[in-house]
């Protein structure tokens, strides 16, 4: 293992051809394939279910994020070194896109206790490694933004050398997290690959709550990691914990005033701030190269000195309702008449807030039938989704919930429906709800529009066994699909 140090360097500027990066992957002639598992990366705990909405990666974790080698800038003479800045969790793949999306709140973090980690790759197409490297997050990064180059500190935290063998699913990589790392960050492991153009770039979510004392006595504790707006009456308070609890003599509570004051990297300002006011012992901040801590407008580590007892903040938003927020549905149509079960039910909704909406159609046995989501804006906003079901009355309803959280508002309608039903009855549209296909599973075939149930016990075992690059087991499509299912 190569731990190496600590330095800032300006990043070389990249530009990038994802024509030319598709026909150089095409052109390999081997592929190598895998993943972060120790600790998960974001892809991995999309096909786990703890990340959600998205896209392909969930179905193949261990071809997210391949690219060019050469991160963060590279020496070669490829016309891109590494991943494109705001794409590289997925390699600037657009069926991994969806992994790009990046806020405080968005992804599932993973606890990192302690600083020693034994990183730990699985490997489903394994090809010689050249080397493995982790990059960590600079402090005071935004979490809010795309991550790009500057998100991360310039050079790894830690360096495995592969020799140009190939790796193990056994094999472990002891790396200690740097000392001054706490809260949430983004780990973003490198594997190398000795035989092709490329490597894989995987991002992992964690939130390091280990502890660690740094020069001057001082151990992380926490962060303060903005991401809700606030309005004018709103507190955030952090709230210190020692081993036996919690410890009321080191929260400290901060209000809203202002509307300025309410934006995030503002109000997480002010509370650092406010701490640092109100106690000796404990500071909230960004550490610079001499250890100084004082606050920015931006993500606030929180550290402690041993006296305190302090050995964790939990950063805790009371946002009040916003009253005046309105929403429901404006207009639909008398009745929606379906073809072979198929309809599209197109509605309008009002609204005088920005809102993240989802509207769902029920039949009237209570099952789902049809979804779409969308950001409507303040006013009317038309939606339209996709239905499969049978004749008969259908329940619409659509549910708004403002964009920072606070309110949410619910609006029911009775639906008529009519036409040509879908037939027979089944639990999925595939792939959907892949991972509960079990024997008698009834999934409907969007491809073929027909109905296929699982088979009995052992031949279930292959209803599962899907992504969109190996669908041997695909109902009614896949070369094999015959052992894992019948027609209905």
């Amino acid at each position: 293992m190569n731990n190496t140090s600590y330095k800032r360097s300006a990043l070389a500027s990249c530009t990038s051809s994802m024509i030319l990066l598709s026909a150089m992957l095409a052109s390999q002639t081997v592929s190598a394939h895998g993943y972060l598992e120790v600790p998960p990366s974001r892809a991995l705990l999309c096909q786990k279910g703890l990340n959600t909405h998205c896209g392909g990666a969930q179905y193949e974790p261990q071809s997210v994020g391949e690219t060019f080698k050469g991160f963060p800038a590279g020496t070669g003479g490829a016309p891109m070194q590494g991943p494109i800045d705001g794409k590289i969790p997925s390699g600037g793949h657009s069926l991994f896109s969806a992994l790009d999306a990046q806020s405080a709140t968005r992804w599932h973090m993973t606890e990192i206790k302690n600083r020693n980690v034994d990183f730990q790759w699985h490997y489903t197409a394994v090809h010689p490694a050249t080397k493995h490297e982790y990059f960590i997050t600079r402090n005071g990064w935004n979490p809010n933004e795309a991550l790009k180059r500057a998100s991360f500190e310039s050079t790894p935290f830690c360096t495995i050398d592969g020799g140009n063998q190939k790796p193990s699913d056994s094999d472990k990589h002891n790396c200690n997290i740097p000392a001054d790392k706490s809260g949430q960050h983004v780990i973003l492991g490198v594997w190398s690959v000795g035989d092709t153009d490329a490597a894989f770039y995987n991002a992992a979510d964690v939130n390091i709550i280990a502890e660690a004392e740094l020069p001057g006595g001082w151990s992380a504790v926490g962060s303060i990691a903005p991401s809700t707006p606030l309005l004018v009456g709103d507190k955030v308070k952090a709230r210190a914990f020692s081993a036996n609890g919690e410890s009321p003599q080191y929260s400290v509570e901060i209000s809203i005033d202002t509307a300025e004051q309410g934006t995030p990297n503002n109000w997480s300002f002010k509370l650092a701030e406010a701490i640092n006011q109100a106690h000796t012992l404990i500071r909230a901040g960004v550490r610079d190269e001499n250890g100084t801590i004082e606050p920015v407008k931006g993500n606030n580590s929180l550290y402690a000195q041993k006296d305190s007892g302090v050995t964790r903040y939990e950063v805790q938003l009371d946002m009040k309702e916003d009253t005046g927020a309105r929403m429901s549905v404006a207009s639909q149509q008398d009745k929606y008449v379906l073809e072979k079960g198929l309809a599209k039910v197109d509605f309008s909704m009002i609204s005088n807030r920005k809102m993240n909406v989802e509207a769902t159609l029920f039949d009237e046995n209570n099952k789902l039938v049809g979804s779409t989501s969308a950001q409507a804006d303040s006013g009317v906003t038309n939606l339209v989704m996709d239905i499969r079901s049978n004749p008969g009355q259908h329940t619409l309803t659509l549910v708004g919930t403002t964009l920072d959280g606070r309110t949410t508002h619910q609006d029911t309608q009775t639906t008529n429906v009519i036409g040509e039903g879908a037939g027979v009855e089944h639990d999925f549209v595939f792939p959907e709800g892949l991972s509960e296909y079990t024997a008698g599973t009834k999934v409907l075939q969007p491809k073929t529009n027909e109905v296929f149930e699982c088979k009995p016990f052992p031949e279930s075992g292959y209803c599962k066994q899907y992504s969109p690059s190996a669908n041997g087991f695909e109902p009614g499509v896949g070369a094999h699909w015959h052992m894992a299912w019948d027609k209905i």
